[in-house]
């Protein structure tokens, strides 16, 4: 049953130091920054963090690099012009790095949530990417062989909930979060609005209300635009 709190410190209160946490987003599409602040906030440490990059400028999952709050990451783009908090980090050897391949990084989440113990990809073959892990030629093709990425805590943004803690997300804000929620112990969601049950498509729900463990609805600057260009409107 989901559990509606009513503020971002309150939903990520029982997260542990040491804990691997899966946060959504690519690059700031669909990173759930109010949640990150809490933790933040709140004060865990020693975290292994899975997500798509290794943070961007002064927000979000690069202040909890920032404050040294990160053991490991393994994330697949770990370096662009804005990642100085990670790049300081790393080169200080304050910071573990396992770098995987994005699709790879997608499939490992996804097979963490189908209960698939591993599976062989193509890609990282001959890199080294692949020294020390298994590879075995299938039809004249080489692979790989890789395990799934469980997570302890999915932190994850969606843009719409209904009371039972189904999700719709935004666009492409969608991106990891559908995967996330299905591969973690206990998944912690901000959404923008919380409607009552029955109110979505069911056609349209992308997470199912059994994957959504917390659930807090907290106003963005978007979520304020529509309301006031609504209200105009009326």
């Amino acid at each position: 049953m989901t559990k509606i709190v009513e503020s971002a410190a309150e939903a990520v209160a029982n997260i542990d130091d040491g804990s691997t946490i899966l946060i959504g987003g690519f690059g700031n599409a669909g990173q759930p920054m109010e949640l990150i602040g809490a933790l933040l906030e709140g004060g865990a440490k020693n975290l292994t963090i899975v997500n798509n990059n290794a943070g961007q400028a002064d927000e979000g999952l690069a202040l909890l690099i920032k404050e040294r709050r990160v053991d490991k990451i393994i994330c697949s783009f770990p370096r662009q012009s804005d990642s100085w908090h990670f790049d300081e980090a790393y080169r200080a050897g304050e910071i573990e790095l396992e770098l995987v391949p994005q699709g790879n990084l997608a499939e490992r989440l996804r097979a963490a949530g189908a209960g698939i113990g591993a599976f062989f990809t193509p890609t990282g073959y001959g890199t080294m990417l692949a020294e020390g892990k298994e590879t075995r030629e299938i039809n004249g093709r080489n692979y790989v062989l890789e395990y799934p990425i469980h997570g302890d805590v999915a932190l994850i943004k969606a843009f719409k909930a209904d009371e039972k803690g189904n999700l719709i997300y935004r666009k492409t804000a969608r991106n990891f979060g559908p995967m996330m929620a299905t591969a973690a112990k206990q998944t912690i969601v901000q959404v923008e609005e919380i409607l009552p049950t029955g109110s979505l498509d069911p056609e349209n729900i992308v997470t199912p209300s059994i994957y959504t463990d917390v659930m807090v609805a907290i106003e963005t600057e978007s979520t304020a635009l529509a309301a006031r260009e609504q209200g105009a409107k009326n």
